[in-house]
């Protein structure tokens, strides 16, 4: 039996519903990098140990260069860019931005996203909850202080599980 050179996919993503031709062996890092142009989401090691390719699937940190698109069909995942609405920043980014949380901005969308599912189930998490949340997520330029407060901060102000 032959591997088939391209496989139907249907993925939900960022709100939207895509049908897609892709290699069955194309991750969902691929996917949302070459076939549908959400280059917010990063190569890091492409083995699972840095998390610079995280997303949100279902509202839960996901690896997307450990998964298959095909296995995701009928969940619900979330960018990077999915997370401004009506044109309008999420308050994570707009605190990350006032705070100079990114450097290299390399891990800034995993961080953003781990910090953003933290924030909907634990509105007002403490200085530990944000550290062991965002564990995962390397950085190499920030040493996580700046992050820290920007999640602080987004989480001090009103509406931020509205988003």
């Amino acid at each position: 039996m032959s591997i088939p050179e391209r496989v139907a996919v249907r993925l939900r993503v960022n709100g939207e519903e895509a049908a897609l031709m892709v290699p069955p062996y194309k991750t969902l890092l691929e996917v949302l990098r070459e076939d549908m142009g959400l280059t917010g989401t990063k190569h890091g090691c492409e083995l699972g140990e840095c998390s610079t390719c995280g997303v949100l699937v279902d509202g839960k940190p996901y690896l997307s260069c450990l998964s298959m698109p095909l296995d995701l069909e009928g969940r619900e995942i979330l960018t990077v860019e999915g997370m401004s609405a009506d044109g309008r920043s999420h308050p994570l980014q707009i605190a990350f931005a006032e705070l100079g949380a990114a450097q290299c901005g390399y891990c800034t969308p995993a961080m953003l996203l781990t910090a953003k599912a933290l924030l909907d189930t634990d509105p007002h998490p403490s200085r530990d909850a944000i550290m062991e949340a965002l564990a995962g997520v390397l950085c190499r330029c920030t040493g996580y202080l700046k992050i820290f407060e920007a999640v602080e901060l987004a989480a001090s102000r009103d509406g931020i599980t509205a988003r």
